[in-house]
């Protein structure tokens, strides 16, 4: 759709809203005039964003994304305060407390970030597509970058983001039948506690970041680079929102690359020997 749909008077929920791209986004969104539903799992976050926001357009609420009722509830609290909901932004996500190999990882909370970055966006859009059906709004999924890189240390995460990929890219096309929109967000590096780790926070993974990426892929972008992209991808209803865009061509000739660096990395021998000490730090 080449033509601007307009954001002001829409009603906007988003996962994740208490902090990083969430937060950013929900500020940057009430400023072009729209109702924000900030949903987290840490209600005081929420809420402190909401008084930072002010006025009747911020309902902040309590959500698990991994709990229906949850989920059901939140629906049932933004429909009655704004009368529906526009756009589903299904946005929170979480990440391993210290990046490991498949082999070292704790099964629990490998599997728990599955819980939330791929099936917390399932159940979010299924509890909210009536509202989004009525109102032929659309629905943002934040996928990463991971989705189609290699995920080495990060496998649960990028499996996730693989698969909120293909949910988004799915949905779009089942959706069209009745009038509304989805799109897929697909951030770089992010100024974001989820990449702390690669950013100062672990020696190793910082090292590999460095080493593995090329410097104009290597550095992060602040929340709020994000958040002005995805008004605009909102604005267009736009299917993909690649950010920052000197990732959309690795994504375009995926196909090409991701054979050549699997077989790179495979290959890399300051790699594997930093995939031993992270091992051993296990």
């Amino acid at each position: 759709m080449s033509e601007i749909w307009p954001l002001a008077g829409k009603t906007i929920l988003i996962t994740g809203a208490a902090g990083g791209i969430g937060a950013a986004s929900a500020i940057a969104l009430h400023t072009r005039g729209a109702n924000i539903v900030l949903t987290d799992i840490h209600l005081d976050g929420a809420e402190r964003l909401a008084n930072r926001l002010g006025g009747s357009r911020v309902l902040p609420l309590a959500l698990d994304v991994t709990d229906p009722d949850s989920l059901t509830d939140a629906v049932e609290q933004s429909v009655e305060k704004f009368g529906g909901i526009d756009v589903t932004f299904a946005n929170a996500g979480i990440a391993a407390a210290a990046p490991s190999t498949i082999f070292t990882s704790d099964p629990t909370e490998f599997e728990r970030i599955i819980e939330v970055d791929l099936l917390g966006v399932v159940r979010t859009v299924r509890a909210t597509l009536p509202q989004i059906v009525a109102s032929k709004g659309h629905v943002l999924v934040t996928a990463s970058v991971y989705a189609y890189f290699n995920g080495t240390i990060n496998a649960a995460y990028a499996m996730s983001k693989a698969g909120v990929e293909q949910f988004g890219r799915a949905l779009r096309t089942e959706l069209a039948v009745h009038g509304a929109t989805a799109g897929v967000l697909y951030p770089g590096w992010v100024r974001t506690p989820i990449a702390q780790s690669a950013f100062g926070g672990n020696d190793l993974v910082t090292a590999m970041r460095r080493q593995l990426y090329p410097r104009f892929l290597a550095e992060a972008i602040e929340p709020e680079t994000v958040a002005a992209r995805i008004v605009e991808g909102l604005e267009s209803r736009s299917p993909r929102i690649m950010v920052p865009r000197r990732w959309a061509p690795i994504s375009a000739l995926r196909g090409v690359v991701n054979p050549l660096t699997d077989w790179a990395l495979e290959r890399n021998s300051q790699l594997r020997e930093q995939l031993r000490q992270l091992e051993q730090r296990a």
